[in-house]
């Protein structure tokens, strides 16, 4: 794990199971981690970053592996990298996890059966990242 997708301006918003799961994870309770790993912002909750701007968990490599947040285990298989071959192309750069050689169509479709078999697809926007909405 190279960590270039744990850095950056956004942040990573938490949703409800993702609150759960990763205050299991650290075993806290739910208000504890939003109140020390958390703000909100334009009414959602989402992680911090350190000073450095990676996430607040991430120390060579991610600290929560196993309580990620579910943006965090779908990464490099957003909705935009998956419909935008232009997406696709510009995260062959920042992303060594991605074989370019394969071809977009091969991504998508390894995209799509990786989000299927890690119960990821969502298709309800209002409680799931944008970055996870797909239509089938």
């Amino acid at each position: 794990m190279c960590g270039h997708c744990c850095q950056g301006e956004g942040g990573i918003v938490l949703t409800d199971t993702d609150r759960e799961r990763l205050a299991d994870h650290l075993g806290i309770d739910q208000d504890e981690l939003v109140r020390r790993y958390t703000r909100e912002r334009c009414g959602k909750i989402h992680l911090i970053c350190g000073d450095d701007g990676y996430c607040v968990f991430f120390d060579q490599g991610c600290g929560v592996h196993p309580g990620r947040p579910d943006i965090c285990r779908a990464w490099p298989y957003f909705r935009g990298n998956l419909v935008d071959e232009t997406s696709w192309k510009m995260i062959q750069e920042y992303c060594p996890g991605i074989n370019a050689d394969a071809g977009h169509a091969e991504f998508v479709r390894q995209g799509r059966r990786y989000l299927h078999d890690k119960g990821l697809l969502r298709y309800d926007p209002d409680t799931s990242p944008n970055a996870l909405i797909c239509d089938d």
